[in-house]
Order: C-alpha cells, then sequence, then structure tokens
C-alpha cells in the first residue's frame, strides 16, 4: 500500500486533513471563545445602561425632559437599529466605514499615524468584529434587561425606598439581584447565539473557527470534513455554555429555597 494515499473513514471522510490543519482550528476556536467572553462582558454592561436609560423617568421638570429627550428617546433609537438591521451588514458596516473614521494612518479621530497602521493591519477585524457584536449583543441584552427590571413588584422598590435607599441603591440592592434569577435563561440564549454570530466576522478576514474551515475548504476543495468538523466544535461549545447555565440556575434555585 503507497504510504502517500490518504486514509479515509467511512470511504469518504479524511480525517488527515483536519489532522494536518489543527493548528489551524484550535487558534480559531480560542479567538471565537475569546470574542464571545468579550462581547458578552462588555454587552451586558452596555444593555444595562441601555436598560436604564429606557425605563429612566421622574415627576419633576427639567429633568424629566432630559429623561424624555437624552435618556429614552436616543436608547429606543439605538435599539431599534441594532435590532432592526442584520447583523452581518452592521458588522461589514463597523470594518469598512465606522472603524476608519476612528483608526485611521492620516486622519483618525482617535488613534492615526503608525499605531493606527499597526492595529489596522494586525488586529482590524478583531477590533471591528467585537465592536460590531458588543453593539449588536447589548441591544437584545437590554431588553432582557428592561423586561427583568420590569417583572419586579413594585412593592419591592417601595420597601427599598421606605428603607431610605438612594435610587441607585434600591435598583442595585433590591431590583437588579431578583432580576437576574428571571434574566438568566433569556440572557443564555443571547450568549448562545453571539458564540455562533461570531462565524459572521470572518467575511472580513478574522482567522475564527469558520474562516479555518473556508481556508481549508479552498486548499483541498473538499468540504464535509472542514465544515463537519466547525460544526461540530460549535455544538460542543454551546452544549458546554448550556450545561453551565443550567448549573447557575439549580444554584440559584437552590439559594432561594434556603
Amino acid at each position: 500500500m503507497d504510504n502517500n494515499t490518504p486514509v479515509e473513514w467511512f470511504g469518504w471522510f479524511r480525517p488527515d486533513i483536519l489532522v494536518e490543519y489543527k493548528q489551524m482550528f484550535w487558534q480559531g476556536a480560542m479567538v471565537t471563545i475569546g470574542m464571545t467572553v468579550a462581547c458578552v462582558i462588555m454587552g451586558c454592561a452596555l444593555g444595562l445602561m441601555l436598560a436604564l436609560a429606557r425605563l429612566a423617568d421622574t415627576r419633576h421638570q427639567p429633568w424629566k425632559g432630559v429623561c424624555k429627550y437624552l435618556l429614552r428617546w436616543p436608547s429606543t433609537a439605538y435599539v431599534s437599529f441594532f435590532r432592526g438591521t442584520p447583523l452581518f451588514v452592521q458588522i461589514l458596516l463597523m470594518h469598512f466605514a465606522v472603524m476608519p473614521l476612528f483608526v485611521h494612518p492620516v486622519n483618525g479621530l482617535i488613534i492615526s499615524g503608525d499605531l493606527a497602521r499597526t492595529l489596522k493591519q494586525d488586529h482590524g477585524a478583531l477590533m471591528s468584529g467585537v465592536v460590531a457584536l458588543t453593539l449588536n449583543s447589548a441591544a437584545y441584552i437590554s431588553e432582557v434587561f428592561r423586561a427583568g427590571i420590569q417583572s419586579i413588584a413594585i412593592g419591592q422598590k417601595q420597601a427599598g425606598m421606605s428603607l431610605g435607599m438612594t435610587h441607585g441603591q434600591m435598583m442595585r440592592y433590591v431590583v437588579i439581584p431578583q432580576a437576574f434569577r428571571r434574566m438568566l435563561p433569556p440572557l443564555g440564549n443571547n450568549m448562545i447565539s453571539l458564540l455562533k454570530d461570531t462565524s459572521l466576522v470572518s467575511a472580513i478576514g478574522l482567522a475564527e473557527m469558520a474562516y479555518a474551515a473556508r481556508t481549508v475548504a479552498g486548499a483541498y476543495g473538499r468540504y464535509w470534513e472542514p465544515y463537519l468538523a466547525v460544526a461540530l466544535a460549535y455544538w460542543l461549545m454551546t452544549f458546554m455554555l448550556t450545561l453551565g447555565l443550567r448549573a447557575l440556575e439549580n444554584h440559584l434555585a437552590r439559594t432561594d429555597r434556603s
């Protein structure tokens, strides 16, 4: 038997292709996980601020007008835009239009010169992808936070205020901890969607798992092996994330019963 003859499983599957490019797939998986963690953390922080902005209200002028025109309306427009336009378009817009305004070797508004050139060449796709995914996820997460906060009975808020808490303290110590338990399942769904949506960033050249699969498919002209491997990797990641979220839900449920 010729040693150069590729080994085939089931008469059609070639595992040697995956072994040859295992380093690329591993690096792509690390990029995918890193992006997901970063975007979830920043998306939750921004989403909470958006939710609080959409719920901002007061009885007295001029703060009533400030809450309406500077907080509620802008945050509502933000959520409407990012929920109403395709994520793929947002990624392209961020990479080719928005980011060059702020990071450009010649006339960047924030970073220019050699640093901007280095960032654009080495990390341009990563920065654009993280920003686009964070802004998009924040819009969806803000709705989860808003619904969770509004689901808390008004008596809980009044009880906190009667103890002398400020509005900020009442939200921090009374409302948000209770709302988090109710928000955990939809937040988990958003995390899983975000993990899978990282594959869209391969369109702008980020070397994550989908990009690795496309590279291997182009090199060998074979599609079963790389795309099945990537599909399995995404499934394993989402499965592990689901188990972790379920364990956290069970822990919080036991805490409530104790």
